[in-house]
């Protein structure tokens, strides 16, 4: 079985970039032939190790080079983007003759499923029904944002195959015929479970307006005079940096609160910690937490939409605080911080809780997916 995956680049350490990092190697494991295409590589290296038999392309498109253009002007240079990026991805598509091609929900939603090389078309999403009206993006950008989410239902109702990430979501997007269920897997495996006995906390993620860490920089303000012997480490990078940096220097948290840059194995960073923070705006299924639960740390996080609720059973391996109650999050961090029982515990729980997302588990409903898409094709050409 041939397979195509499509994203915007592989270059940076993000979530997505190291989940279809996972799942294209696990399925190169299995002797199925991978491709991944993307339009803004510009000849950077993957971040993520990548087996040598996975085939990577760029169709050289690079969207980034328009991203600080105005409405109008970004407008039209998109447009010409598109119409160079469908018209490559056309070319190569009907060169490869794959059985299954893969959207990410990026700049090719809008097009993929329309090109006819015989292969299905299956979209992916790892956000929210509601993403785009999370941006918090005011006047005629707010406008462009309902009209964006609007199409983006118009769009997932063409493909074979629409797959999200958690149960919750499944919901905002009504009664379609086509939406399957399936989650992230574990980013990566552990028999080593964290002591939590460090006096650290930990949070990953970019440093950008989705996850919220101006928010947890504040909460930590209030809970260090009490617990001046813990430290909060956030791992990441992003356009919030400086901001970030001068909120902690205003909170006077320099000797509490560290921003670290992205490691590549952030695995020993969650087994030296003690507790995972997360105080997104929105999400689709958080790695962070799912890594933080594989190394046996108790979760704490907003209820934002989506998946912290379909990671986290309240008291069970953590505690859920509804969005932007910080003065609940602090509540709920005080008795974490106090009670290493209690952290212990939910650690516990949190690590046998995990097994429910490991790579095998998830890339079998991965492979069932592919293969009943495949059998419809058979179907229909068996009737005809």
């Amino acid at each position: 079985m041939k397979i195509i995956y499509n994203i915007a680049g592989l270059f940076n350490a993000g979530g997505m970039e190291r989940v279809l990092t996972n799942k294209a190697n696990y399925l190169a494991g299995l002797g199925y032939e991978v491709i991944i295409l993307t339009t803004d590589q510009k000849n950077r290296k993957p971040y993520f190790d990548l087996k040598s038999c996975v085939k990577h392309l760029d169709l050289g498109i690079n969207y980034a080079e328009i991203q600080d253009l105005g409405l109008f002007f970004k407008a039209v240079a998109y447009w010409n983007k598109q119409r160079l990026h469908e018209r490559r991805m056309r070319t190569l598509l009907n060169e490869l003759e794959a059985d299954v091609v893969i959207c990410m929900f990026d700049h090719d939603v809008s097009f993929l499923h329309k090109i006819e090389d015989g292969s299905k078309k299956v979209l992916e999403i790892h956000f929210s029904r509601f993403k785009r009206l999370q941006y918090g993006r005011k006047g005629l950008w707010r406008v462009v944002d309902r009209q964006r989410s609007d199409r983006d239902l118009r769009l997932a109702k063409k493909y074979d195959r629409f797959v999200v990430l958690t149960k919750e979501d499944k919901g905002y997007w009504g009664d379609l015929n086509n939406i399957v269920v399936i989650p992230n897997a574990n980013s990566f495996l552990t028999d080593t479970t964290a002591e939590l006995s460090n006096k650290v906390a930990i949070a990953v993620g970019r440093y950008d307006y989705q996850k919220g860490f101006d928010d947890l920089i504040k909460i930590w303000a209030m809970v260090q005079p009490g617990f001046p012997d813990w430290q909060l480490k956030i791992y990441g990078a992003g356009e919030m940096e400086t901001e970030m940096r001068k909120m902690i220097e205003d909170l006077n948290l320099e000797q509490y609160v560290f921003l670290c840059e992205p490691v590549r194995n952030i695995k020993e960073a969650y087994l030296s910690s003690s507790v995972y923070l997360m105080t997104s705006r929105y999400e689709g299924l958080p790695m962070a937490l799912l890594e933080a639960q594989s190394c046996g740390l108790p979760l704490l996080s907003y209820a934002c939409k989506c998946g912290p609720r379909d990671i986290i059973e309240e008291g069970r391996n953590g505690y859920l605080v509804k969005q932007d109650d910080m003065e609940e999050f602090v509540r709920r961090l005080r008795e974490m911080l106090s009670r290493e029982g209690l952290r212990k515990a939910m650690g516990e729980q949190g690590k046998d809780m995990s097994q429910h997302f490991s790579e095998e588990v998830v890339m079998k409903q991965w492979i069932k997916l592919f293969e009943e898409v495949l059998n419809e094709s058979m179907d229909v050409t068996a009737k005809r």
